[in-house]
C-alpha cells in the first residue's frame, strides 16, 4: 500500500484522544501528518513553560488552553483534517459522550487514577473499540524498554514499569517515543480493518 492509499483510507477514520499533554499532543500530530480524517480530542489544562519539554506547543502559547492552541498546531500541518475540540475534565460519562463514534481511541494522561478510569469506561462501555494507552515513560535511557503489549482490544505502549516522579520526570524523547508508537498502533489497527 502507498502513501496516497494509506492516506485516503486513513481519512475515512475517526480517533479519539483522551489528554492533550506530552503523549496527546504528539500522538495528534503524528496522526494529523499521515492523514487521519478527523480527530476528537479532549483536555481541560492550560499551558505552562514546564510543559515545553515534550509537549506539541510554543512559547508564545503559554497560558492558552491546550485544545485551542492544539487545534492551531495541527491545523497548520493539515489544514483539512476535522479537529472536534472538547475544553473539559474528562470522567465516566463525558468519555461516553464524547467518543462513542471513534474508531481507536487513545489515552493520553498524566495521573493513573484518571487512565484507569478511561480504561475501565471503555472496556465496559465501548467493547468493541480498540483502545491505546501509554504507560511506563518517566525519565531517559533505556529505549528497547518501550514495547507494544497487547491485551485483546487494549494495546499497551511503553515499559509498564516508570513512573514519573520528581527525580525521574517525564521529559521529550521517552514521551516522544511511547506517543508515536501509540500513533503507529492507531494505524495498525485502522489500516488492518
Amino acid at each position: 500500500m502507498d502513501y496516497i492509499a494509506i492516506k485516503t483510507k486513513l481519512q475515512n477514520y475517526t480517533v479519539g484522544i483522551a489528554g492533550a499533554g506530552g503523549l496527546g499532543s504528539n500522538c495528534a500530530a503524528a496522526l494529523v501528518r499521515v492523514g487521519i480524517g478527523k480527530l476528537i480530542i479532549a483536555d481541560f489544562d492550560v499551558i505552562e513553560e514546564s510543559n515545553l519539554n515534550r509537549q506539541f506547543y510554543f512559547r508564545d502559547q503559554l497560558g492558552e488552553k491546550k485544545v485551542l492552541a492544539l487545534r492551531q498546531n495541527l491545523e497548520r500541518i493539515n489544514p483539512d483534517v476535522e479537529l472536534e475540540m472538547h475544553d473539559c475534565k474528562l470522567g465516566h460519562e463525558e468519555i461516553i459522550s464524547i467518543y462513542h463514534s471513534c474508531d481507536v481511541i487513545v489515552e493520553a494522561f498524566d495521573k493513573a487514577e484518571m487512565k484507569q478510569m478511561i480504561i475501565d469506561t471503555v472496556l465496559t462501555e465501548f467493547p468493541e473499540k480498540s483502545l491505546v494507552v501509554g504507560l511506563g515513560l518517566a525519565g531517559f535511557g533505556q529505549s528497547n524498554s518501550i514495547r507494544l503489549h497487547q491485551n485483546g482490544k487494549m494495546y499497551i505502549c511503553g515499559d509498564r514499569q516508570t513512573e514519573t516522579s520528581t527525580t525521574w520526570p517525564p521529559i521529550a524523547p521517552r514521551v516522544g517515543m511511547v506517543a508515536h508508537m501509540q500513533a503507529n498502533t492507531v494505524l495498525e489497527i485502522l489500516l488492518n480493518k
